[in-house]
């Protein structure tokens, strides 16, 4: 090969190469189309990660410039201000700056709602301060109307190509492109602040500005974001001392530098960009709307009909593609064991790393649907409005209103409802709702509650008419709620990290639209593949552990009886029964089962014995599996949805050495409120894992539920002793 040609293969591939590619980010204020946008130029080549040290999404795609080629986009999270003072808030600055290890980009797309162009003009002018070329997008033209400024003429006061456009209509996105390659190939001086600052900020930013690190910008614009951002109690990640030191200022003063440098923005932003705005909004349909959706009374009676319209979807609608992929993953199973010759490695394959991806993959279906519905809620307007609607009765609990979602998620399956908590803003507020979720009744709980509620309680009727077990497992669904809104108030005051002060509740209330589906659809995906990637690896671990506990050994060590020779001796009627039997004793003697028998002691206060000690050591993999391991425990096989008759025959007729029965309806309660209480649950674990990004809030989590769980059944158990149950 030439070394002419080398040299053009090697410019080539580094024109192409990522690193050498030019970066744009999109911004803007929420429910500003800044998504849509990202999609129409990303098409479907964008991957999702991470932001450096944080745990909220990174979506960065790949779009074609006609002159500067093929260009990286990445999507920031919508803010209304570059202001920080929690270490999300701080993703908006460090994205559009370079900052704290990232790339810095090369030019900016600033989404404005042309309907609300006053307001989303100040992200716009923060971001000239800091001298980024930028390009705004004048973005829902359609919905503006008469509303919409002359772009032309906003352009030239601003200093920058503003484009109009409809981006889920397509109208706009060649203008913007083109724009972009303006930008991208002849750039332009970035125009002077609008305002300049008194000589009393002056003084108070040359300290801050002299206290940057060496690898930030150096200028007046960095010294004031710190003067704004940096105080007492931020959550911001990587300030260092000699700047906090600098920052800090009387609350006072702070004030006035908040209030000069906000009160200097917005009034050029009247003055030069007021006179365009001609026409206010028209927003009577919402308002119309509101007027039902938000009421005290009638708005809150129809979320709770929307909201069991969507556990009917998650229950029902996900039962079908749940029990397929069981019936799948069963058929998958089946059909190795028998090709494998029978041994260990065969037993692992299909029981402990076929049955733990399969228990992974089980959780997708009603991750599909949950997210599906909160994505079209949040697209259309509503979610806003039910967070502004449970604000009032979360506040007394120290929650934040937008933690009810999540809360009810919950009650479908507490992985998805953890994910779900990254619509809040703060993390404190995100950390206290992850942290109760759990005690919400989710649908995995539901076939310990139908085994335990048929097998121990009569189907008698209170007052005359109640039914005792259907009053019982709405006691039960109720109880998860309180336990999960008691323990919030009680965290909050307890913790350190959840004390912090109840920010007030500001949310925008965006004109309702039409869901776009494509939109909808590509998030849904992006949380699918997020839960297969980030929680899946630990669900499987988990499963293959508890298999080996369970299998091994795998000869008992004192066998009852010779059992190979007892089958084969055996009518062919009775030797499913004593391979069952074998395989119970064998489970006795596992280390599951010794397991079970040590912790007896720790349970037996809670009226439980070392059978049910085996089952709680399953059920922490995952809850259902309780049932299947008291089946096996038992000696009766499989019957995983607790339907067969013969288990719950089992329970009801198993008495201890002096005749005495074992489960009692005593018993009964207080395991049901052991599992009412406890987090057992190892994809619970792996999802507040991945959202925190530590093992400490996880293994917080487990241990107090798991004690509180203890000490409730313990009560329970043992004044009913007392009273004679």
């Amino acid at each position: 090969m030439s070394d002419a040609l080398s040299d053009a293969l090697s410019d080539t591939l580094s024109e192409d190469s990522p690193a050498s590619r030019k970066l744009i980010a999109i911004a803007g204020n929420p429910n500003t189309g800044k998504t849509t946008l990202f999609n129409v130029l990303t098409g479907s080549r964008a991957r999702v990660g991470n932001y450096p040290g944080v745990t909220v999404d990174r979506r960065i795609g790949e779009a074609s410039l006609s002159k500067a080629g093929a260009v990286s986009v990445l999507d920031i999270p919508g803010t209304y201000s570059l202001v920080a003072r929690t270490a999300e808030e701080q993703i908006a600055i460090d994205a559009m700056l370079g900052l704290d290890g990232q790339e810095r980009p090369d030019a900016v797309i600033v989404c404005v709602d042309a309907a609300q162009v006053v307001r989303g003009l100040y992200l716009v002018l923060q971001a000239m301060e800091f001298g980024l070329p930028v390009v705004v997008a004048l973005t829902m033209m359609d919905e503006a109307g008469r509303a919409a400024p002359d772009s032309a003429e906003l352009g030239k006061r601003l200093g920058c190509e503003v484009i109009p456009m409809v981006a889920s209509k397509g109208r706009g996105v060649a203008e913007v492109q083109a724009a972009l390659d303006r930008r991208l190939v002849a750039p332009k001086a970035v125009p002077p602040w609008r305002w300049q600052p008194s000589p009393w900020l002056h003084e108070r930013l040359a300290p801050v500005a002299a206290a940057l690190p060496p690898s930030w910008p150096a200028s007046d614009a960095m010294a004031l974001w710190a003067l704004m951002s940096v105080e007492d109690g931020d959550e911001l990640r990587g300030i260092p001392p000699a700047l906090r030191k600098a920052a800090r200022l009387p609350p006072e003063e702070h004030r006035r530098v908040d209030g000069e440098a906000i009160a200097a923005r917005y009034a050029w932003l009247d003055r030069e960009v007021g006179p365009l705005v001609l026409h206010a909004p028209d927003r009577k349909r919402s308002a119309k709307v509101d007027r039902v959706l938000i009421h005290p009374a009638f708005g809150f009676i129809i979320f709770v009909l929307l909201m069991m319209g969507l556990f009917e979807v998650l229950f029902v609608g996900a039962d079908p593609m749940i029990r397929g992929i069981d019936q799948l993953f069963a058929s998958l199973r089946g059909w190795l064991k028998q090709v494998l010759p029978d041994g260990i490695f065969a037993h692992f394959l299909t029981d402990g790393l076929l049955g733990g991806f399969g228990a992974v993959v089980a959780f997708v279906p009603q991750i599909l649907l949950l997210f599906a519905f909160l994505g079209v809620l949040e697209d259309s307007g509503y979610l806003a409005r039910v967070a502004y609607l449970m604000d009032r009765p979360m506040r007394a609990m120290n929650m934040h209103g937008r933690a009810f979602i999540p809360l009810l998620s919950g009650f479908a399956c507490a992985v998805p409802a953890i994910m779900a908590t990254r619509t809040m803003e703060r993390r404190r507020d995100r950390l206290l709702t992850m942290l109760v979720i759990p005690l919400v009744t989710c649908s995995a709980r539901l076939p310990v509650y139908t085994l335990i509620v048929v097998s121990l309680f009569p189907a008698s009727t209170v007052a005359g008419f109640l039914p005792t077990r259907g009053l019982l497992m709405v006691s039960m669904y109720a109880f998860g709620m309180l336990s999960a809104l008691g323990a919030a108030w009680v965290l909050s005051r307890l913790l350190p990290p959840l004390r912090g002060p109840r920010l007030p509740f500001v949310v925008e209330l965006p004109p309702y639209r039409r869901p776009r589906l494509r939109d909808v659809l590509l998030m849904v995906k992006d949380r699918a593949f997020q839960f297969l990637r980030d929680a899946g690896p630990l669900i499987v671990l988990c499963s293959v552990v508890l298999w080996v506990l369970l299998d091994f050994p795998r000869t008992p060590a004192q066998p009852s009886r010779n059992w190979p020779q007892a089958i084969a001796s055996a009518a062919t009627s009775e030797r499913p029964a004593l391979e069952a039997q074998q395989e119970s004793e064998r489970l006795q003697q596992s280390f599951a089962g010794r397991l079970g028998r040590t912790i007896e002691p720790a349970i037996a206060p809670l009226g439980f014995d070392w059978k049910i000690g085996i089952g709680l050591i399953g059920s922490f993999a995952a809850r259902e599996v309780f049932v299947a391991t008291m089946a096996v425990v038992y000696g009766l096989g499989p019957d995983r949805d607790g339907e067969g008759a013969t288990l719950r025959e089992k329970i009801r007729n198993e008495r201890r050495p002096d005749g005495r029965p074992v489960y009692t309806p005593l018993v009964g309660l207080s395991l049901l409120l052991f599992f009412a209480l406890a987090c057992q649950c190892s994809g619970t674990l792996a999802a507040v894992r991945r959202e925190t990004g530590t093992l400490r809030w996880p293994l917080f989590l487990f241990t107090y539920t798991a004690s509180l769980a203890w000490l409730v059944s313990l009560g329970v158990y043992q004044i009913g002793h007392v009273l004679g149950g």
